[in-house]
């Protein structure tokens, strides 16, 4: 009863103070009241700091990634379930991670941008909105260069760099001179030409081919260019069908290792 006068007149963390974690998920799963989900993000507040040092210098501010697992973490209250057995601390830091790195792939920088550039490049562009209202005009690479103390190049670097922040669709269309229909982009990004894969592949295979003796290179070429069984190969060779068959797997074995080292 005492407890429960408490409740009424006294304040609520002092109330909940003396709860343990199960207790609080217990309460929480029957009222949803938004003062224990409070209290139990307090508590564990630190498994969000911890798990957010460790996207510390990787093209987003810590802050941004506090907040974000900070979400993860309400997200795996709400979730959470005593009676599974497992502690909170590993159920949650799964999900917090997983938050973050939605938000990383979302955000972050498609193309691995030194950290060097990816600061200026924020600085450029903080330089360039402050230039703008300055001079009543577009800012050239000059004026931003001599703003920041930086050279003129490193303005350009930091300029081209900030495009692969955020990619372009490949369902953008160009405007084409004299043409009625647009042009998309993946008209005009190149692809790999599936010839020259052929012709490495055919190389390759003419080259591991040679270096296998008369038995190795029957049984290949009968099992994946005639697609003959193993059973019929050891019927031709008078040997048994477990002799083809160890045979086949030391040839595709050394076949796999030749590739291995071209690949290189």
């Amino acid at each position: 009863m005492a407890k429960k006068s408490n409740k009424k007149t006294g304040p609520r963390d002092s109330f909940y103070a003396d709860k343990s974690d199960k207790e609080l998920f217990l309460l929480y799963r029957e009222n949803k009241d938004v003062d224990i989900r409070n209290e139990l993000i307090n508590r564990n507040l630190y498994i969000v700091e911890i798990l957010s040092k460790k996207f510390i210098n990787k093209g987003i501010e810590y802050e941004d990634i506090y907040q974000v697992a900070s979400l993860g973490l309400i997200y795996a209250i709400e979730r959470f379930d005593t009676d599974k057995g497992f502690e909170f601390s590993s159920f949650a830091t799964p999900t917090i991670i997983g938050e973050i790195k939605k938000y990383f792939r979302d955000k972050g920088w498609s193309i691995r941008v030194p950290r060097r550039i990816q600061e200026l490049s924020k600085k450029v562009n903080t330089a360039s909105v402050f230039l703008q209202q300055q001079l009543h005009r577009v800012p050239k690479v000059e004026d931003i260069a001599n703003y920041l103390g930086c050279s003129q190049e490193d303005v350009l670097e930091a300029i081209d760099a900030s495009y692969v922040y955020k990619p372009k669709s490949l369902d953008l269309s160009y405007d084409n001179d004299g043409d009625d229909k647009d042009i998309q982009l993946m008209d005009l990004v190149g692809s790999e030409d599936k010839s020259f894969t052929n012709i490495e592949n055919k190389d390759f295979l003419e080259r591991a081919m040679s270096k296998l003796n008369e038995i190795e290179l029957k049984i290949i070429n009968d099992r994946f260019f005639s697609n003959k069984t193993q059973m019929a190969i050891a019927n031709e060779l008078g040997v048994s069908q477990m002799t083809v068959s160890r045979i086949e797997k030391k040839v595709l074995s050394k076949l796999k290792k030749e590739y291995e080292k071209m690949s290189l």
